[in-house]
């Protein structure tokens, strides 16, 4: 029923064209553990009125037989300020479509009146003890995207079987409720609330206990410049700033206001590298400011740079942040804790495609380190079975610029990591210390840690699964490379098929996933490398590391190795000519 949708369609039978109606209406969106993400547009296979109806629809059902008490207890929604003129589509609308759905089946909807980070809804679900939550958000993706990401009542991300007994209800329930599109009835029915007051309240209560160092904070002298890339992040770092009585960072004017056509950049993602940053650069430099953050558009991840002695912009890598991060929350709580039995019930965790730093800092100060499956969603959930077992999970970050910095919210938060990462920086300048000097002396101290991530764009599942299979089919049926060029494989971990070459029975401990690849490769050198493809984008993305034991500090020696190790990665396991990939480019 939405004009704009229902004229393309209309447009384009009108005109015979096959071919866009096959794209539009040939296969409906996958739902998966991240939910949905697709362009806006007309059709099953796109973001529009319909198939948020449809999905709601179907997770409302998922909800019915999972909890009793749903009608009690009832769900979150947040939304950010994504919108596609075009067909009519925004994050605000389908929010209030999806809330529409539930409170039309008698479910209590607490759902925010204006744009939040993200990470809000996950801390919303645990915090007011909600059944789920829903955030309609693409984070980073391109402007004509938009997603819906689905939390369960443990305020982590759904994993498996919720996501098949999901789109399973939503084949189930496709037919639109009477009602369905109507959604300004939810202005007048009393089972809408309006959460968007308490929680930002108790949020930046309850992050203030991750601030270690408030007379600092009040008397720093050092200079932030904050971007929210056209995102929603602006006013709350502003606030997360307040909270740790931090001086206010400069926001960048031209991307400091919500803007879904992304103005001033070609893709709204911190990660990219300088090119988003641009603008930041040229205000750190009019202010003065050293060290500069970054949100992406839905305010969960963060980026850092900071200005080196020479004049030129350290970008610190997701791994480099990690690093830096899960030993300032280290030292913070030793400081605070001098029970040293308590060290025993002490976590951090990272995803398997993530640096080893946490490992190596985890075996010289004792406490436990676990590795999950890459995505939060297993951090998420990993976190929670260990603090229901009275465990303290300081910590959890991956590669992709994503941390977890506070337990009351168990997703990546760039909001929290923004005031903390900013504490922490006052803090090391009272010590004449940067940022980057002080990755230095974590290195030195628990051993370095090189990494290198990149990836090719493919476009043809096709060609992607004949890479994994030639992988699989190296040296004939069934065997895996044993090098690398003149790197000698010493490992594989295959969690595609569940294959580990270094456990007794060769299997991998780690859960599996057939619908997705993924092989991580060991190599005699200490390398490690591994080559998956993304849930979300045309990604084959790949990680490399090397891990070198403390006191081994030539540096330079450790790049080349890694440079060299790539190359062979690139050269021998890629083939990016005979496949055709995309190199990414900055």
């Amino acid at each position: 029923q939405n004009p704009k949708t229902s004229a393309i369609v209309k447009q384009l039978l009108a005109e015979g064209n096959a071919g866009e109606l096959q794209k539009y209406f040939g296969s409906r969106m996958e739902f998966g553990t991240a939910g949905l993400r697709a362009a806006m547009g007309a059709g099953i296979s796109h973001m529009n009125d319909l198939t948020i109806i449809q999905t709601t629809q179907g997770f409302c059902r998922y909800l019915e037989k999972n909890f009793s008490d749903l009608k009690k207890r009832g769900v979150v929604i947040g939304f950010d300020a994504r919108a596609h003129l075009s067909s009519g589509g925004s994050s605000k609308r389908f929010a209030r479509l999806a809330a529409n759905t539930f409170i039309s089946q008698g479910v209590p909807v607490y759902l925010f009146s204006d744009i939040t980070p993200t990470p809000f809804v996950p801390y919303t679900v645990t915090h007011l003890k909600l059944c789920a939550g829903i955030m309609v958000t693409a984070s980073h993706n391109p402007k004509q995207d938009n997603g819906y990401k689905v939390y369960w009542e443990n305020g982590a991300q759904i994993i498996s079987p919720h996501d098949k007994g999901i789109s399973q209800a939503i084949e189930e329930n496709q037919e639109p409720w009477p009602q369905a599109w109507d959604d300004k009835l939810i202005d007048s029915s009393l089972l809408l609330h309006d959460p968007y007051a308490t929680v930002n309240k108790e949020y930046f209560r309850d992050i203030q206990k991750q601030c270690f160092h408030r007379n600092i904070n009040k008397k720093a002298n050092l200079k932030f410049v904050h971007t929210s890339v056209h995102g929603v992040g602006h006013k709350f770092v502003q606030l997360a700033f307040k909270a740790f009585d931090l001086s206010p960072p400069f926001a960048v004017p031209e991307q400091k206001d919500p803007d879904p056509e992304f103005p001033t950049v070609k893709y709204p993602n911190p990660e990219e590298g300088k090119g988003v940053l641009t603008l930041s650069f040229a205000l750190a430099e009019k202010d003065g400011a050293k060290i500069i953050l970054a949100n992406d558009p839905d305010a969960d991840r963060l980026a850092v740079a900071e200005k080196q002695e020479s004049g030129e912009w350290k970008v610190f890598s997701g791994n480099e942040l990690g690093a830096l991060l899960g030993w300032w929350i280290f030292t913070c709580w030793k400081n605070h804790n001098r029970d040293t039995c308590a060290i025993k019930d002490v976590y951090m965790l990272s995803s398997t495609v993530s640096s080893k730093i946490l490992r190596a800092i985890a075996l010289k100060e004792g406490f436990h380190f676990e590795e999950t499956l890459t995505g939060f969603k297993w951090m998420g959930n990993r976190a929670k079975q260990l603090m229901d077992q009275g465990k303290a999970v300081l910590f959890a970050f991956e590669e992709a610029i994503g941390y977890m910095c506070c337990p009351a919210v168990l997703d990546k938060d760039g909001v929290s990591a923004a005031a903390i990462t900013a504490e922490m920086a006052s803090f090391l300048a009272t010590r004449n210390l940067s940022l980057s000097q002080q990755l230095k002396a974590v290195y030195d101290e628990y051993g370095f840690h090189i990494s290198k991530a990149s990836y090719f764009i493919c476009h043809d599942p096709k060609v992607i699964q004949q890479l994994f299979d030639n992988l699989r089919n190296f040296d004939g049926k069934n065997t895996y490379p044993k090098s690398c060029g003149r790197f000698k494989v010493s490992g594989i971990r295959d969690l595609t098929t569940g294959y580990d070459s270094s456990q007794p029975d060769q299997k991998a401990i780690l859960p599996t996933s057939k619908s997705s690849q993924m092989i991580t490769f060991t190599f005699a050198n200490g390398g490690v490398a591994t080559m998956r493809t993304s849930g979300t984008e045309p990604k084959i993305k790949y990680y490399s590391e090397l891990c070198a034991p403390p006191g081994n500090s030539d540096v330079e020696q450790l790049k080349k190795e890694l440079d060299e190790l790539v190359n062979a990665l690139e050269k021998h396991f890629f083939q990016p000519e005979k496949n055709n990939l995309q190199r990414k480019t900055e």
